[in-house]
């Protein structure tokens, strides 16, 4: 059945339900001009948008709507997560070509309904619009955080140290073996091409981090380079990354022998692997255990004087690492 048979209000009636998974904090969900929400006293409250387009964010080649839709809410809970709060509410747009299947949307509104129940998210309004053109899916997400754990990219201290939570380029490599198809042929493939499809948001480790004195963060959306580059603009510091330090799973060390793409680069300039980078001090730094966190974490590099982000690799050479994530202008 198309959704052009069921039109705009009969699909708001299929996609409505269940979609309250923390109801405390809601007065009035779905279903009227606006909804009522009420905040935590004496919380800040975070708000984040993400936009993602058919065949420049996603394919439906590879992807299957119920990871879209987990995807979809995912990269904004990490928005949430990498200034320490906690994601509350979300609002779903979506222009939709008159032709998709309503079996289609209900997937993927399942996927966004799983992931929403996972973090005790609820969907609480939103817009459905026709098109003529690709898939649009916008999702905005507001979010808490208590005013002593806000972590913002202007925050880091000479002296300060750099790390990361998990591993880098997973996602990266996964979006490359999915391009190439046949990945299902290569046993080391499913931890790649999952990390591409349904990213897990850090929420509680972000929290913690910010808890125990992280003095900035940042989510990896746009590849390390990048985000380490915005913090250091932020801040006003410069900062020493060595290559060596780099946390690279051993799926995407196998994988770059049966690919032509470089595990470095995947880890610098790939993207979307939505771990956390951030700076501490030494003293905090050094009380920090994976069981505190929450998560496995590496240090990689230290917070320095200047203003450029620079790379030592294995000869201990060193060279201005400059973004080159993706970017929708060039």
């Amino acid at each position: 059945m198309k959704i052009k048979s069921v039109g705009e209000f009969g699909l708001i009636d299929i996609l409505k339900e269940d979609t309250i998974y923390h109801p405390a904090n809601v007065v009035v969900g779905i279903g009227d001009d606006a909804a009522v929400l009420l905040p935590t006293p004496r919380h800040l409250q975070l708000m984040t948008t993400d936009m993602l387009v058919e065949n420049v964010h996603f394919t439906m080649k590879t992807t299957l709507p119920q990871q879209l839709g987990y995807k979809s809410m995912a990269v904004s809970f990490s928005d949430i997560a990498a200034m320490g709060g906690k994601p509350c509410h979300a609002v779903v747009s979506i222009a939709i070509p008159p032709e998709t299947d309503v079996d289609f949307m209900i997937n993927l509104y399942q996927g966004m309904k799983e992931i929403c129940r996972e973090y005790a998210v609820n969907i609480v309004g939103g817009d459905t619009v026709s098109t003529h053109h690709e898939l649009v899916i916008n999702v905005t997400v507001t979010g808490e955080v208590d005013a002593a754990q806000l972590v913002r990219r202007a925050g880091a201290q000479v002296g300060d140290i750099v790390a990361v939570t998990g591993t880098l380029g997973n996602s990266s490599m996964g979006l490359a073996l999915l391009s190439k198809g046949q990945w299902e042929d290569y046993p080391f493939a499913w931890p790649l091409v999952t990390a591409h499809l349904t990213p897990k948001p850090l929420v509680g480790p972000g929290q913690r981090l910010g808890k125990m004195g992280a003095t900035s963060m940042n989510d990896i959306s746009d590849g390390l380079a990048s985000e380490m580059n915005e913090i250091a603009s932020a801040s006003k510091v410069g900062v020493r990354l060595e290559q060596t330090k780099l946390p690279l799973s051993k799926e995407l060390l196998e994988a770059t022998e049966r690919i032509d793409l470089s595990a470095l680069d995947c880890a610098l300039y790939g993207g979307e692997d939505y771990q956390l980078v951030f700076t501490m001090n030494p003293a905090d730094f050094s009380c920090l255990t994976e069981e505190s966190v929450g998560c496995a974490f590496t240090a990689i590099g230290e917070v320095v004087e200047g203003e450029e982000v620079i790379l030592l690799d294995k000869e201990g050479q060193s060279s201005v690492l400059k973004p080159r994530g993706f970017n929708h202008f060039c």
